[in-house]
């Protein structure tokens, strides 16, 4: 059985079934494996995980009756997470309903593209030493926040498609944009609007100092690598304080952007009200962007099983926060693939702002009959519209790959 235990049950012979935090929060490679060295239980221990899950099928459960009370199984974590993010879809939705159609993403994806020289050369002038102006990015900013305000839908959409070699660069632009949608849902205007956008934009600019054999190892960190990329977030306020030109959101959000509300983040371990409002929202907007991207050593994951899994993990993120970024990218995000009641499987197309649980969607897969059919678009909001969501589904137990397209999203 998957249970969910908090570290202090942990115990040598368990077999790990997955760490509770995406994998930039600890070293390990595999997230599965049999627990049998005193060195990988002490990393485990000392690194700053909180809860992790166990498969009792392969390995020792946890001790006693007292004991199972505080094991969760993923049934009953499921169920919870279900509520959870019902609830945010019901919170009143900030953001004008756009258009999101085609030619909305194709303009999303075009204004990646001509993002991407611009930051690299900004990554690039860092590794070099170069003193950075923060101020040669307000207009790239002022120009993706423009597009977020106009299709929010669109951008964020985009946001994920990008290539594995471009990742460090991308997720700048993506983080921007994530902010300043977020931002919005939170009720920020104005200037404040632009100083979250500028700071998602310059939130991993410390990276760009961090040994290339470490930023794009395909395999586990060593604890001295780890501790090597761990220290980004330092790197980066220090190049920004350099520069001179960086305010004080900025600043802020580069050094604070790992720090969680239950004091187990880095580099300084704050807490709670501790944590300024820009940097809870730049925890998630990194975190998001981060697992659902493909990296050089990595696939990412749905985007549905993204906000899944990190609703699981307490004590990471601000629950107002994360609650309004639901809002913002929508329960079942574009590309996510959902079976309906009536068998079907279908992807996300767009979103419905009086509904998130009710999505359009693209029906292209019976379970029933196993087999493709006949693309089929879907408004599941619709009166005219009897099916509905039944479940979650993820692509890789599908082994489809082409769900992108089928959404509607233009290649990266």
């Amino acid at each position: 059985m998957i249970k969910k235990i908090p570290v202090d049950q942990l115990r040598l012979g368990m077999h790990v079934h997955e760490f509770c935090g995406s994998w930039m929060d600890h070293p390990f490679w595999r997230s599965k494996f049999m627990l049998k060295s005193d060195a990988d239980f002490e990393r485990i221990k000392s690194g700053g995980v909180r809860e992790l899950w166990i498969d009792s099928s392969k390995g020792l459960d946890v001790d006693g009756p007292a004991a199972c009370v505080r094991a969760i199984t993923r049934e009953a974590v499921a169920a919870e997470v279900e509520r959870e993010l019902e609830f945010a879809a019901s919170m009143p939705f900030a953001l004008d309903e756009a258009e999101h159609g085609e030619q909305a993403l194709a303009k999303a994806a075009a204004l990646y593209r001509r993002s991407v020289p611009k930051i690299a050369s900004m990554f690039g002038e860092a590794r070099l030493g170069k003193a950075i102006d923060a101020g040669q990015c307000e207009e790239l900013v002022e120009e993706i926040s423009e597009s977020v305000l106009r299709n929010p839908g669109a951008l964020i959409s985009v946001a994920r498609l990008k290539r594995a070699d471009e990742y460090t660069y991308m997720h700048s632009v993506a983080v921007c944009a994530l902010m300043v949608s977020l931002g919005r849902q939170l009720g920020l205007q104005g200037e404040q609007l632009k100083k979250a956008g500028l700071a998602g934009m310059l939130h991993d600019l410390g990276k760009a100092v961090m040994p290339l054999e470490v930023l794009n190892k395909p395999g586990k960190l060593t604890d001295a690598e780890f501790d090597i990329m761990k220290s980004h977030p330092e790197r980066g306020h220090e190049m920004l304080l350099e520069g001179g030109s960086a305010g004080a959101v900025v600043l802020d959000v580069c050094l604070h952007h790992h720090e969680k509300v239950d004091g187990s983040g880095y580099p300084h371990k704050l807490s709670g009200e501790q944590i300024s409002l820009f940097a809870k929202m730049g925890a998630v907007c990194d975190v998001y962007d981060a697992i659902t991207s493909v990296r050089p050593y990595k696939s990412g994951w749905d985007p549905g099983e993204a906000l899944r899994r990190m609703a699981q993990w307490k004590g990471h993120f601000e629950p107002r926060v994360f609650q309004a970024f639901v809002k913002t990218v929508g329960i079942y995000p574009v590309g996510s693939l959902l079976r309906l009641q009536s068998g079907k499987l279908a992807v996300v197309t767009a979103q419905n702002a009086q509904n998130l649980l009710q999505p359009k969607v693209k029906a292209f897969f019976s379970t029933k009959s196993n087999m493709r059919i006949e693309p089929l678009e879907m408004d599941l909001g619709s009166a005219y519209c009897q099916d509905k969501v039944a479940a979650c589904e993820s692509p890789d137990d599908w082994n489809f790959k082409d769900l992108d397209r089928l959404a509607g999203l233009p290649k990266p």
